[in-house]
């Protein structure tokens, strides 16, 4: 049988996308801890550059992280207990009830859901957790999102998969296999300049495409709004993404 193909948005710029991307809180790897019946192994699925699985490693004996680009692969950060593979969510190649956390970051809404779902059901052990969790623009001043929302809606919005919907949706309306908890709430928080902040921009896979189909950069396009919304260019602002976390259980 062959296996699934996906939809590469990535590979292109991994370097710059392992480079610019934001941070998950410590905070949520330390509530996903918690709430594991057992600490031997966990999955990231889709680990891009590796930023969950090398925290999770801290929690977990093993932590397999799989990503169905290889060049994604090849720009993660490398880490004590931490075996990457090239391989698509829905066949990972791990042991069938080996898992005892299975994660998805940013990634769900590019998945065969059902092929994924009866992938997890059959890694994770009795008692294991599936969580999932997704990010959509993150928050600054009025000012500044209101050109990040021009940007994203006006200029790169026809360059969107339409998967991209189903972030701005926060996965609600998505399909869960597991009875689900209610986790807190949590989110993302950097100190950025504004260098930091267009350079965090054109990682979005749709400004990429623009780029690709224009020629020109659209970040570029708003560079003088931006900048005069931000103000000093060196200044430090506070950014903010509020993460959409879904968590269940597989049953005993």
């Amino acid at each position: 049988m062959s296996e699934p193909t996906f939809s590469d948005h990535f590979s292109g710029h991994a370097a710059q996308y392992a480079q610019f991307r934001p941070v998950y809180p410590p905070a949520l790897y330390a509530y996903l801890a918690s709430v594991c019946p057992r600490r031997v192994r966990a999955w990231d699925c889709a680990t891009g550059s590796g930023q969950a699985a090398v925290a999770l490693a801290g929690y977990f004996d093993q932590v397999v992280a799989t990503d169905a680009s290889a060049e994604q692969v090849a720009h993660a950060e490398a880490a004590a207990k931490v075996e990457y593979r090239v391989a698509p969510a829905e066949v990972s190649g791990i042991e069938a009830g080996s898992v005892d956390l299975v994660t998805v970051a940013q990634a769900l809404h590019w998945f065969d859901l059902p092929a994924f779902y009866a992938e997890v059901e059959r890694v994770l052990s009795p008692g294991g957790v599936l969580a999932v969790w997704c990010y959509g623009l993150f928050q600054c001043s009025p000012e500044v999102d209101a050109w990040v929302e021009y940007l994203y809606s006006r200029l790169v919005g026809p360059y969107w998969p339409p998967e991209r919907r189903l972030i701005e949706d926060g996965y609600r309306g998505l399909p869960f296999p597991y009875v689900e908890e209610e986790p807190p709430s949590f989110a993302m928080e950097a100190q950025w300049d504004l260098p930091r902040t267009t350079g965090y921009l054109r990682t979005w896979s749709a400004v990429q495409r623009y780029v690709e189909a224009q020629g020109q950069d659209p970040v570029a396009e708003i560079a003088s709004q931006l900048g005069e919304a931000w103000g000093e260019a060196g200044q430090l602002r506070t950014i903010r993404w509020p993460l959409h976390l879904r968590v269940g259980r597989k049953p005993e």
